[in-house]
């Protein structure tokens, strides 16, 4: 079991960082589609809003379906649609081509992330931190190392070969990766540290009606909106605080590593001191390191040190609620469960998108967002308190 076990966990990180590209390498493609076909960058960035809600509303249904009929059948599926999705973009001749061709691949990627996060959670219950910040890391990171080859493609073949060759490479590794997608067949039993019980698997109408999964949801709308707004806002806030283009290049280059980093991070410590623990730890150290940023940020280097600081902590969420989930709520219906709670993602990504740009607008800086955020994630620490976040009574409890 431990190394097929480890087979699968290692094929699930590579489908991640397969499937990032969706994410991370978008605005490479939407510069190259806006320049090549002369559509303004607003009219091409509505792609990415449709990829947000496609990849993370399909969770809940493909979960239910993966946790159903297993996980294998819903991932090859899951790959020809991701890079069908890139495949047809090669060929669109107008935004709304564009939008339905790029959601469909979303749908393929929501799909997938969801399996491979799964997997971490069911196959690691005495390491599912650790497990899940793995998983997730190649998530996190993987465009660090694809966007340069993206980018030379683009430069060399234009924006519909790179979306065609990728599209046929999508389709065939993640297929392959898929092929080893599968959950263990015993969920009943799970380990925490030396200790091992039974515990009770809660179906997702279960899991709704738990106080406990409120604050989950909440403070998962709050906490990974520093990220994405980082990802939507970041040379823009450079801009305003007037940094040096070449500060901003080494930010550019250690944010999705900082990223990627802190999801390994928060999911070692928080299976050793507890998942609530970390998660106070994590979301008040990102909401003073955002509050310094904004504040003292017109320092080159300071904004330097503090962007990494920041992103360091700021991909820790996407360890934290799947491990969380698993540990409330029971490996069983982990899929499902996260993916239901995964749509908080669209709820950060309009607040790091159109509520802070309207708050630049009407105000005309973005370090009242910033303040905002930050203090947002300090109220996520306290709700997050062991005090106030405990599991559900008389179910097994997967953190310390």
């Amino acid at each position: 079991m431990g190394l097929g076990r480890w087979a699968i966990i290692t094929a699930s990180t590579v489908i991640m960082m397969v499937i990032s590209i969706y994410q991370y390498s978008w605005s490479l493609f939407a510069y190259a589609v806006s320049r090549e076909l002369m559509w303004s960058l607003i009219t091409v960035s509505i792609a990415f809003t449709v990829f947000t809600y496609a990849s993370t509303f399909i969770q809940p249904f493909s979960g239910f379906l993966a946790d159903s009929y297993g996980p294998r059948k819903v991932a090859m599926a899951a790959s020809i649609l991701t890079g069908l999705g890139f495949i047809l973009s090669s060929t669109v001749s107008n935004p709304i081509e564009l939008y339905i061709t790029y959601g469909l691949g979303s749908l393929g990627v929501g799909t997938l992330y969801g399996i491979a996060t799964a997997t971490a959670v069911k196959w690691f219950p005495e390491r599912r931190g650790l497990a899940t910040g793995i998983v997730t890391f190649g998530f996190g990171a993987g465009a660090s190392i694809l966007n340069i080859p993206i980018q030379t493609l683009i430069n060399n073949y234009g924006f519909r070969m790179t979306f065609l060759y990728i599209g046929l490479l999508m389709i065939t590794l993640l297929t392959l990766l898929s092929l080893m997608m599968s959950y263990p067949k015993d969920t009943t039993v799970r380990s925490v540290g030396k200790a091992s019980s039974k515990g009770i698997d809660y179906r997702p109408k279960e899991m709704l009606m738990t106080w406990q999964w409120y604050i989950i949801y909440l403070t998962f709308v709050i906490t990974p909106t520093v990220v994405l707004l980082f990802g939507a806002q970041l040379k823009m806030i450079a801009s305003e605080f007037n940094i040096p283009q070449e500060y901003l290049n080494i930010v550019l280059v250690s944010y999705p590593l900082a990223n990627g980093f802190s999801r390994i991070l928060a999911g070692f410590i928080s299976d050793r001191i507890g998942r609530e623990k970390t998660m106070v730890l994590f979301y008040t150290s990102l909401g003073i390191s955002l509050l310094m940023l904004s504040y003292i940020g017109i320092i080159p280097e300071l904004f330097v040190v503090l962007a990494i600081i920041v992103s360091l902590f700021g991909g820790a969420p996407y360890t934290f609620y799947p491990s969380i989930i698993g540990d409330y709520y029971g490996s069983k219906y982990v899929t499902v469960n996260y993916g239901i709670t995964y749509t908080a993602k669209a709820w950060a990504g309009l607040l790091a998108g159109w509520f802070a740009a309207y708050l630049v607008e009407v105000y005309g800086t973005y370090r009242l967002p910033l303040v905002i955020v930050a203090l947002s994630c300090i109220i996520a620490a306290l709700l997050s308190s062991p005090l106030i976040l405990k599991p559900p009574k008389g179910k097994l409890i997967g953190s310390k």
